[in-house]
């Protein structure tokens, strides 16, 4: 039977060939020399698996070390009794913590890729635009006093500060309710 003749997705019939051919290999590999070559190539293949057991067990506690801080900080940042935005350079908010969606009164979701400024009261939106323009030229924390609302109606008064990070200009901003230290 050539193998042409041979049906290779028949699991059984693949194995069955596959044992006759071992055992030729095996008749004809009674060479000292082959054998110790065998022995030789066996040995490093459990070192081999031993050192992929050794690096998978490494990983599993770096994943879980992992897992542990993304929720520490997930927390941290999520539920802060501080509201944190981030702004690209066009003042659209890309993040935000749940504080911060509570400030604006609006769903956390339905705020992302929303313009930071629509939420800023008309008597606020010279301090706002000039403090954003501040933290991108001065590349240091910034900070002013801002009323948010819209629409005439308000939300709360602010305390806000900011700094330009990372490669993308991304500005941080913390923001926290001051209305009632206002009245």
């Amino acid at each position: 039977m050539s193998n042409e003749d041979l049906d290779f997705t028949d699991a059984r019939m693949l194995r069955s060939k596959a044992e006759e051919q071992l055992k030729e290999r095996k008749t004809e590999s009674n060479n000292p020399a082959v054998e110790f070559e065998v022995k030789k190539l066996l040995h490093e293949l459990q070192v081999h698996q031993i050192e992929l057991e050794m690096q998978n067990e490494e990983l599993q506690q770096a994943y879980e070390t992992a897992e542990t801080a993304l929720k520490k900080y997930t927390m941290l940042y999520d539920f802060a009794p501080t509201g944190y935005f981030t702004l690209d350079h066009d003042g659209r908010i890309c993040e935000l913590n749940f504080s911060a969606a509570e400030m604006l009164k609006e769903r956390r979701f339905s705020l992302i890729n929303s313009n930071f400024k629509l939420f800023i009261s008309e008597d606020s939106k010279s301090v706002f635009n000039q403090f954003f323009k501040n933290v991108y030229t001065s590349n240091t924390r910034e900070s002013c006093e801002l009323t948010l609302g819209y629409d005439s109606n308000f939300l709360c008064t602010v305390y806000i500060e900011g700094v330009v990070t990372g490669d993308n200009k991304e500005c941080l901003l913390s923001a926290l309710d001051i209305s009632a230290f206002k009245k």
